[in-house]
């Protein structure tokens, strides 16, 4: 069924309206016949996509009229749920009580469709290529961490002289090849002129990857926001091991085309406050994953005493 005029003409009506009633004397239709152009609206293959721009409509309508409701979708990266977008939100629904919010968890690509498919308005993830459907956002970009994750008692910890070499052949767990994280890794292990290590799970599930290393002594990569709470808890820590520290650039996405929903960009505004993006950084895109290697080694002391992810000005 193709989309005709009178279906753009009956769906603004009602978003405008806000009820049939209203729509149908703005159209001066019967509200019979205009229930009929609605249920062959319905019937169209953008139906759901049409709603979904209703509901963002109305929420843009209730925001003119000082109401402040509306709903934060927004999907984000482990690293990025565990403490930056908490943090966030709760400073937003603080000033916007009114407010709600959906979240998703998941890696790029999940994240990546769940934007194209307007499930959410924002994602949170390692700065990527921008494509013809998604951008990131240029001024809220942040940098993290990421480590060789053990449990305290595995047995590496009393090896002396610890090296990248030393951890290729114990039993690693991370996300699935093709994923950020993986190639992360795989680049951390590129540098020191060593292939991949011996990955025998591999899995998206955060908490399944968190069980395996504290209870079945397996290796991880993590970005440290993401066993903050397990260090604390004496569960999990970063493995020291010299010269190893992958720095990644994190930063927010949008669709290209459209306008951002109101309460979008209240959680916009308050991410770029957190991480200090005062000023626009620069826009040229960056490969998924790449990262730079510090050369010198941050003392386990100095990380346990910064349990917040490291949020640099650009």
């Amino acid at each position: 069924m193709a989309f005709k005029g009178d279906h753009l003409a009956a769906f603004l009506a009602i978003v405008q309206g806000g009820s049939l009633g209203r729509a149908a004397e703005t159209l001066h239709v019967t509200q019979p016949a205009l229930s009929r152009t609605v249920r062959r609206l319905d019937l169209l293959p953008h139906a759901t996509l049409l709603q979904r721009e209703a509901d963002i409509a109305r929420e843009e309508i209730d925001a003119l009229r000082g109401l402040a409701k509306g709903t934060i979708r927004v999907g984000a990266v482990a690293s990025i749920a565990s403490v930056v977008l908490p943090m966030a939100i709760d400073q937003v629904l603080q000033k916007w009580p009114n407010l709600r919010a959906q979240i998703i968890e998941g890696v790029w690509d999940r994240l990546a469709d769940a934007l194209i498919k307007r499930e959410i308005d924002l994602a949170l993830s390692i700065a990527a290529d921008d494509t013809d459907e998604i951008c990131a956002i240029g001024d809220c970009q942040w940098q993290d961490s990421s480590y060789v994750v053990a449990a305290l008692d595995h047995p590496l910890r009393t090896k002396r002289k610890l090296s990248l070499a030393d951890t290729r052949d114990e039993r690693w767990a991370i996300p699935p090849k093709g994923t950020a994280p993986y190639e992360h890794m795989r680049q951390q292990f590129a540098s020191h002129g060593l292939g991949v290590p011996n990955v025998v799970v591999e899995t998206r599930s955060i908490t399944v990857l968190k069980c395996l290393v504290a209870r079945s002594g397996f290796l991880s990569w993590m970005a440290t926001p993401m066993y903050d709470a397990e260090r604390q808890a004496g569960v999990i820590d970063t493995l020291e091991i010299a010269g190893v520290e992958g720095r990644r650039t994190l930063t927010a996405f949008r669709r290209r085309q459209g306008i951002l929903p109101g309460a979008a960009v209240k959680l916009l505004d308050e991410l770029r406050q957190l991480t200090g993006a005062a000023q626009p950084v620069s826009d040229t895109p960056r490969q998924r994953g790449g990262s730079t290697s510090s050369s010198q080694g941050q003392s386990e002391s100095t990380r346990r005493a910064s349990p917040r992810p490291v949020m640099r000005r650009r």
